[in-house]
C-alpha cells in the first residue's frame, strides 16, 4: 500500500488497478496521494461484466466518485467499457437515457453469438466414467502429440485442483497450482513458474479464465465441465489467442450431458468427439497401463494434503511450527502520519 501510495502521489499517465485497492487508496491514503484522480479524462472497465456485478458495486462507486463526472464538457470523462460475454447489466448500458450535458452511449457490438469462440480453436469432448478422469488426464498429457504442449487443466473447485496438483507431480509432471485459497504470492510465483515454461501444466480454478494472456498456451483442459457456459468461453479463451491455433478438450461424464448441450447452444458449435492420435489408443493405455498406478498416486496425494503437505512434499511452515508447539503469532504495524 505504502509504495503504490507513493507511485499514486506521482501522477502518473495511467493507473490500472482493482476496484478494491484503488477504494482502499481513496479512503486511507489521503488527497495528496489520489489528487492526480481529480483529473482523469478517461475510465476503462475490462471485463464489464464482472464490473458490473454486485460484487465490485460498493468499490467502483467509490472509485468512480473519485474521478471527474461523466460527460462531454472540458474537465468531464469518458467512460468505456469492454467485456467479451454480454449480460443483462452491460444489455441495460444500451437503453439508458441520455443525461443532460452527457455523450451519447456508444454500443459497438461484435456478433457474439457466432463468434463467442475463436475460428482457430478446436473444440473437443472425451466421454468417461467419473472415477477414469485422473487417469485419462494423465494419458492424455503424456501422449506424443501433447507431451510438449503448455496445457491448462480447469477444475470447479479448489479441493479439487489441489488434489489434482499433488497427483500430476507425484507422477512425473511439471506442475503448479492457480486457485482463491493459495497467498496472492504464491499465485503470482506459480503464474511465474507457468509462464516461464518451468511448469508445463497450470491446475486451476476459474480464478485463471479471466485477465490472463500466455502465448504459450497450446491445450485446454476442463476436468470439471464448467456450470456456466460463459465460463466455458473465458476458460477456452486461454488457448487460440490472436490468430493462434489451440485446443479445448472437455471430459463429459453420464451427468454432464446438459451442460455440454448449453455450451453448444452458447457458442453455436458442435464439439467433436475426441479422436486418438495414430498408433494411441487412449482408452488401451488407460486401462492395460495407467489407471491402478493414478489411483494409487491419487491416494497417497491424499495422505500428503491431509499431512498438511504441499506438492513438493514439504510440510507448510505453519503446520511444523504447530506442531513442535512453536507457532508464532504475527504482528501487525500500523503506520499513522
Amino acid at each position: 500500500m505504502r509504495a503504490q501510495a507513493i507511485a499514486l502521489a506521482t501522477r502518473p499517465h495511467i493507473v490500472i488497478a482493482t476496484p478494491g485497492r484503488l477504494a482502499d487508496h481513496i479512503r486511507s491514503s489521503g488527497e495528496d496521494t489520489i489528487c492526480g484522480l481529480r483529473r482523469v479524462r478517461f475510465v476503462v472497465l475490462d471485463e464489464a461484466d464482472r464490473m458490473l456485478s454486485e460484487t465490485f458495486a460498493g468499490d467502483l462507486e467509490e472509485c468512480l466518485g473519485a474521478v471527474p463526472p461523466a460527460g462531454a464538457g472540458p474537465g468531464q470523462r469518458q467512460t468505456l467499457l469492454f467485456t467479451a460475454t454480454v449480460t443483462e447489466e452491460v444489455r441495460a448500458l444500451k437503453e439508458m437515457e441520455r443525461r443532460e450535458g452527457r455523450r451519447e452511449v456508444f454500443v459497438c457490438e461484435v456478433d457474439t453469438e457466432r463468434l463467442a469462440v475463436p475460428a482457430t480453436l478446436k473444440q473437443r469432448y472425451l466421454l468417461l466414467v467419473p472415477y477414469t478422469r485422473e487417469a485419462y488426464l494423465h494419458t492424455l498429457l503424456s501422449t506424443p502429440g501433447n507431451e510438449g504442449k503448455s496445457a491448462i487443466v480447469f477444475t470447479n473447485r479448489t479441493a479439487t485442483a489441489n488434489l489434482l496438483t499433488h497427483t500430476l507431480k507425484m507422477l512425473g509432471h511439471r506442475v503448479t497450482p492457480l486457485h482463491s485459497e493459495l497467498p496472492q504470492r504464491e499465485r503470482t510465483d506459480s503464474l511465474g513458474r507457468f509462464r516461464a515454461e518451468a511448469a508445463r501444466i497450470l491446475v486451476a480454478t476459474d480464478v485463471a479464465s479471466r485477465g490472463l494472456d500466455i502465448p504459450v498456451v497450446e491445450l485446454v483442459v476442463n476436468f470439471d465441465v464448467p456450470r456456466d457456459p460463459d465460463d466455458y468461453i473465458h476458460r477456452v479463451g486461454r488457448t487460440a489467442r490472436a490468430g493462434k491455433k489451440g485446443e479445448a478438450i472437455t471430459f463429459v461424464t453420464q451427468y454432464d450431458i446438459k451442460l455440454v448441450e448449453a455450451i453448444e447452444q452458447r457458442t453455436g458449435k458442435k464439439m467433436e468427439e475426441y479422436v486418438d492420435e495414430p498408433g494411441v489408443s487412449l482408452e488401451g493405455r488407460v486401462v492395460r497401463e495407467t489407471l491402478q498406478e493414478v489411483s494409487e498416486k491419487k491416494r497417497m496425494a491424499k495422505m500428503d494434503i491431509e499431512e498438511g503437505r504441499n506438492e513438493n512434499g514439504k510440510r507448510k511452515r505453519k503446520l511444523m511450527d504447530s506442531a513442535n508447539g512453536m507457532g508464532r503469532s504475527k504482528k501487525k504495524i500500523t503506520l499513522e502520519k
